[in-house]
């Protein structure tokens, strides 16, 4: 199915940024997370606690890490992944046991299900790719039955002693690795610069109770780099 809405123009250029890393996506990942993405995306699809018989939404899929854990997890619930990005789908619908799910191109801003159709929705580094935080979780919001979970793994910015030689470290790593591995320094010089300029999981725990979430919860991961966030439809 076509994507729902018109992408703004920085929406279409980041959907051109994950066009072009896709081959890459998956061995970038592991290499910049020292092998820890696979384990957080796991952490993800277990939080989602999707009872027997539910229904899942992984939001920002890219090549299905955490929808296929989740299938993994809950094989007699129904998983559906969407992402904006075709040649992400493609490359997630090609991977063992993506038969299993439904996949669908389709824009977090404007989600093509109706509401309350889930009991669980997951993303991965979704909010920081995004324009406007709260509206994009207004309409996670929507498409949760009352009790459904929300959980994210998101990049955030390093805090504590640690912090510039972390900050530092993340400056010269992304770009030079995307430029040794995938030959792409632009794309990851912008993930890099989003990854120390997303908010603090207290800013995303603010936004959530805003909307309306309760139960907001999260832990960081990496040197304070990464962080899960949850919490629950009121």
């Amino acid at each position: 199915m076509p994507a729902q809405g018109t992408p703004s123009s920085k929406g279409q250029e980041i959907q051109r940024t994950f066009d072009r890393i896709t081959g890459y996506y998956d061995l970038m990942n592991r290499l910049m997370t020292l092998g820890r993405h696979a384990a957080w995306c796991r952490e993800v699809a277990a939080g989602a606690e999707v009872p027997p018989g539910g229904s899942m939404l992984d939001i920002a899929t890219g090549t299905g890490v955490i929808a296929l854990a989740a299938r993994e997890r809950y094989p007699n619930s129904t998983v559906h992944a969407v992402d904006f990005s075709e040649r992400m789908l493609a490359a997630a619908a090609g991977k063992p046991g993506a038969s299993a799910i439904r996949w669908q191109q389709a824009d977090a801003n404007d989600l093509p299900f109706g509401d309350e159709s889930f009991d669980a929705v997951t993303h991965g580094y979704l909010l920081r790719n995004v324009e406007n935080v709260e509206h994009v979780l207004e309409e996670q919001y929507r498409v949760l039955r009352p009790g459904g979970r929300v959980v994210m793994l998101e990049t955030c910015p390093p805090r504590g002693p640690l912090r510039h030689p972390v900050e530092l470290g993340v400056r010269v790593v992304i770009p030079l690795l995307g430029q040794v591995v995938a030959r792409d320094r632009q794309s990851y010089a912008y993930l890099q610069e989003s990854t120390l300029g997303f908010m603090t999981p207290q800013e995303v725990s603010e936004i959530l109770r805003r909307v309306g979430f309760s139960s907001v919860a999260w832990r960081k991961r990496f040197l304070g780099t990464h962080m899960i966030i949850s919490a629950e439809k009121r």
